[in-house]
């Protein structure tokens, strides 16, 4: 099974630094929740990478009360010719929606994944969220929720578009998961301003962001993930290109990934949220019956996902499995992932015991 301990390494206070001043005549972005030069470096002359071509752009549609949703796109263009006539360019967008989470559940699910998966770590000071070095997502206060019970969220999406000589995707450098997560709780109380949710105080996380306790892992070798009983029997054409992301091991989060060959297509998903207003995402998707025979709580194990919802530790908590769904039920995988996740918080067992025959089994 994967540890559980995180290093933290990265210390900052993530709060609010929004322009303040009716003096200031530096530049605003993101309904003025972001300022020129006022610390991430997207904002300020080290965000370009070259020095001949500059420009930093943005287009906003800030939330309201009366329409409680919001996006901004700020676009970083630079360029640089070297003295041989190479040239080098540069086009990062960093992206922040605001809005409730997706209606649909195979939509939101994927949605919740992208955010909370793969090398996602949570957000520090018990901040419902996470964040990686390219993207962010935090959950805001309840009262903030829409009038059909949905959460409200703020992501946070950095994209840094190849250049015409580049075979691969760049991926965008903002400066690291502490720089993310600035932006992200900068945008969050700014948007809740607009929207006319906001909390008496703005949110704030003064503490570490913890990274991860381990890179990903480029080689076969089961259990996935090191997760007892997720074994995938990919077959030795599979095995040769396999890689592994555990990703946050906590009470409140675990995330595995596993994907396959050189383009890394996604294979797995597993994904463990119990965080109140983390789990207020996926609270209504489980339906109103066990799973399966034998299994504890309400869920579903349907074609493109498999999710349980149980009471875990003294609160709900829900396991979810994206991909291979059809070996995920046949060998096993997703109750494999539930008991195992399941016995590290201290609680009884979410699916049976006879779990490769039952998984299946519908009632």
């Amino acid at each position: 099974m994967a540890s559980g301990t995180a290093v933290a390494v990265l210390a900052a206070g993530l709060g609010t630094w929004a322009f303040q001043g009716p003096l200031a005549t530096k530049d605003h972005y993101c309904w003025g929740a972001w300022e020129q030069d006022s610390g991430p470096g997207i904002l300020g002359d080290e965000g370009f990478a070259g020095d001949d071509a500059r420009s930093r752009t943005a287009k906003e549609t800030p939330p309201t009360s009366r329409k409680p949703t919001g996006s901004c796109t700020l676009a970083v263009h630079s360029a640089h010719v070297y003295s041989n006539g190479d040239k080098s360019i540069q086009d990062t967008t960093v992206t922040v929606t605001y809005g409730a989470a997706p209606k649909a559940a195979e939509h939101r699910l994927t949605w919740l994944n992208d955010y909370l998966g793969n090398g996602a770590m949570p957000l520090p000071d018990g901040l419902p969220g996470a964040v990686d070095g390219a993207r962010g997502l935090l959950v805001l206060p309840e009262r903030c929720d829409t009038g059909d019970g949905r959460a409200t969220a703020v992501t946070v999406d950095a994209r840094e578009r190849p250049g015409p000589d580049d075979t691969l995707t760049r991926a965008p450098d903002l400066g690291g998961s502490r720089v993310v997560a600035e932006l992200l709780v900068a945008a969050a109380n700014t948007g809740m301003e607009k929207a006319g949710c906001a909390p008496a105080k703005p949110l704030r996380s003064p503490s570490p962001v913890l990274t991860l306790p381990e890179k990903k892992e480029t080689f076969y070798s089961d259990p996935a993930c090191r997760i007892q009983g997720l074994d995938l029997d990919l077959g030795k054409e599979m095995e040769r290109d396999v890689s592994y992301q555990v990703g946050a091991v906590t009470d409140d989060l675990q995330s595995c990934s596993v994907r396959v060959g050189r383009a890394d297509v996604e294979y797995l998903d597993a994904l463990m949220v119990a965080h109140p207003r983390l789990d207020a995402l996926v609270k209504d998707l489980p339906g109103d019956e066990p799973p399966a025979r034998g299994w504890r709580g309400r869920g579903v194990l349907e074609s493109d996902h498999q999710l349980v919802r149980a009471q875990c530790a003294g609160r709900p908590t829900t396991f979810l499995m994206l991909g291979a769904p059809e070996r995920a039920a046949k060998e096993g995988l997703f109750a494999a992932f539930a008991n195992a996740v399941s016995q590290r918080l201290g609680c009884a067992a979410v699916a049976p015991a006879a779990s490769k025959r039952s998984e299946g089994e519908r009632r």
